[in-house]
């Protein structure tokens, strides 16, 4: 077993947009600009956006951070989106999800400029990613193919089998796992939780995208030997164990899956690294205008 070190990729492909951004930075007169609202005072939320901000000033972006209670009315969180899309100075905006149920999160990301939608999920930009046409890439997805070709990983012709079916993350790893791309060209089965016969199916694949939510989902007896495995979960717990107060788990149970496949990535320092870098190319790529020239 190897492992796909997503502290190791995200510190080299962050070396590479640094000096980017730099380059950027003095033919601009200024650095690119992410701005990422967040709403109500959620524990997870609040870490992941910290984080993204924390990785902007290492790559040498600016970043601002909108934070917002939970009562702001979805009309004031809607104009200030338009107040940012009409902004030339701000290259990237993300609305961190989830939002309070009194925000409609299609009307919210549907608000904001494709342009500026580093996160991918505008449904312009997965329409273009589904044409195979220059668009953001949701940024977890994004950061996985990333990972894939960092360790030059041949996944051509192979069988894919991706399980959950999101709009973040398992919809759009099936699109790119099968286009005609390098890494890509996968035969791909899309499951979920409705899926007749799921260990079947993961037992047929050579690449398992795990991306369903489910604390260990994916067990030993589920995946064939010398399988690929990514573990895109994030399931928090609480914990006395660490000084944080919570411990984190994947969607597949590393200690025992590890033993059969060939390649396997960590939680933490797997996927939710190479999320940050996906989200940081498309802030560079946006601040450079290459997916929709200024």
């Amino acid at each position: 077993m190897k492992l796909l070190d997503g502290k190791e990729v995200s510190a080299k492909l962050k070396e590479d947009i640094k000096r980017e951004a730099a380059e950027l930075t003095e033919k601009l007169g200024r650095k690119p600009h992410l701005v990422a609202i967040l709403v109500g005072h959620d524990g997870g939320s609040e870490t992941y956006v910290a984080s993204k901000m924390r990785n902007c000033e290492q790559v040498g972006f600016d970043s601002t951070n909108l934070h917002y209670e939970d009562d702001i009315t979805e009309e004031a969180l809607l104009a200030k989106i338009a107040e940012i899309n009409a902004d030339d100075e701000i290259d990237g905006l993300i609305v961190q999800l989830p939002l309070p149920k009194h925000i409609d999160p299609e009307k919210v990301t549907e608000a904001i400029d494709y342009r500026k939608d580093v996160d991918g999920f505008h449904p312009i930009n997965l329409g273009r990613m589904q044409r195979n046409l220059p668009s953001f890439i949701p940024a977890t997805p994004y950061g996985i193919m990333l990972m894939l070709d960092h360790y030059k990983l041949d996944i051509s012709g192979k069988k894919a089998v991706v399980v959950g079916r999101s709009n973040i993350v398992g919809s759009p790893m099936s699109i790119l796992l099968a286009r005609n791309s390098n890494p890509g060209n996968c035969t791909v089965t899309l499951t979920h939780s409705r899926t007749q016969n799921l260990k079947e199916e993961v037992l047929q694949a050579d690449v398992v995208v795990a991306a369903i939510g489910r604390k260990n989902f994916v067990t030993a007896d589920m995946v064939k030997e010398g399988a690929i495995v990514i573990d895109v979960g994030i399931n928090r717990e609480t914990s006395t164990e660490t000084k944080s107060g919570y411990k984190l788990y994947g969607d597949v149970d590393f200690n025992e899956v590890s033993k059969k496949a060939s390649w396997i990535t960590p939680v933490p320092g797997g996927v939710g690294l190479m999320t940050i870098i996906g989200l940081l190319k498309n802030t560079l790529e946006a601040a450079k205008g290459t997916v929709y020239p200024k």
